[in-house]
C-alpha cells in the first residue's frame, strides 16, 4: 500500500448485498458518514452504477459541494467514486477516490474502505495526506461501524 492510500476494514455480520445496496444509494451516505461532513445528497434516490454522477453538499468547517463520478463498479463486490471539487478548489483539490470492496467471509462480509489520493491532482496529494490522513482513517473506521449498525438493525 503506498503512502497515497489509506484503508480500513471490518467484518460485518451481513450479506454483501445489504451493504452494497447502502453504498450504491447516495441518499444513504449521510447515514453512514463517520466524519460528519456529508450534509445531503443532491442526487435524488436513484441507485448508482458505473459512470453515474452524483453530488453532495458537505461541510468541513465551511460548506462546500462535490461532484462525484462512479469509476469502478462490480455488483455486490466493488464500488468506487472519484470526488471532484467545484469552483476554484477544482484547480488544487480534486480527484481523490473513495473505494469500497466487499468480500464474503465466514461470519459475514469483509468491507474494505480505501481513501485513494493517487487519483488526486498532484499539488495537493502530500499536503492532504499529511494533514488529513490520521483523521480520515478514524472517520473511515466510524463509517464502517455505522454501516454495520444499519445493516444489522433491520
Amino acid at each position: 500500500m503506498s503512502w497515497e492510500r489509506i484503508s480500513v476494514e471490518r467484518v460485518i455480520p451481513a450479506p454483501p448485498e445489504a451493504i452494497f445496496d447502502l453504498l450504491a444509494d447516495p441518499a444513504g451516505h449521510l447515514r453512514i458518514d463517520g466524519s460528519g461532513s456529508v450534509q445531503q445528497s443532491r442526487s435524488g434516490g436513484r441507485r448508482l452504477g458505473l459512470g453515474d454522477r452524483f453530488g453532495m453538499d458537505m461541510k468541513l468547517g465551511v460548506a462546500y459541494s462535490t461532484r462525484n463520478v462512479v469509476t469502478e463498479f462490480e455488483e455486490n463486490r466493488l464500488i468506487a467514486w472519484r470526488t471532484l471539487a467545484t469552483g476554484p478548489l477544482a484547480h488544487f483539490f480534486t480527484g481523490r477516490t473513495w473505494r469500497y470492496e466487499l468480500e464474503p467471509v465466514d461470519g459475514g462480509t469483509r468491507v474494505r474502505e480505501t481513501w485513494d489520493l493517487s487519483t488526486e491532482k498532484l499539488p495537493s496529494r502530500l499536503p492532504i495526506r499529511l494533514t488529513m490522513g490520521s483523521m480520515t482513517r478514524d472517520n473511515m473506521g466510524r463509517t464502517l461501524e455505522r454501516i454495520e449498525e444499519i445493516v444489522t438493525s433491520s
